[in-house]
């Protein structure tokens, strides 16, 4: 399988975009469990091993399934995330593979966020 280069976000590109922006989409990929602990503010839940499945619904069942919109394929502020990275990374190279050419990953994910934010 060829490595797919994974776009990467910074915390302050993330915050930047969280604070001016009505059209970023930010996925949290971690588990349930994970996110009943704490999630970044206007993040919307689906766990890595549903990204697959959610991305490929049609419009009106991913608004039905998720509360929000479906990003378009161009859509500039697709943003995932999990706890340390890694998932975030195999979320995000899921969605390049599903069209998703400016899917991005938070590296730093909640565990950094969690510290820079101090919650």
């Amino acid at each position: 399988m060829a490595s797919i280069v994974t776009k990467e976000i910074s915390y302050e590109e993330l915050k930047a975009l969280l604070g001016k922006s009505q059209n970023l989409l930010l996925v949290d990929v971690r588990s349930k469990e994970e996110v009943d602990k704490g999630h970044i503010p206007g993040s919307i839940h689906i766990p890595v091993d549903k990204v697959e499945d959610a991305f490929t619904k049609g419009p009106e069942e991913f608004k039905a399934a998720y509360g929000v919109t479906k990003p378009a394929l161009d859509a500039p502020e697709l943003v995932f995330h999990c706890q340390m990275g890694r998932r975030g990374g195999v979320a995000t190279g899921m969605a390049h593979e599903l069209g998703y050419a400016n899917a991005r990953n938070y590296t730093g994910g909640y565990k950094e966020w969690s510290e820079k934010e101090g919650k």
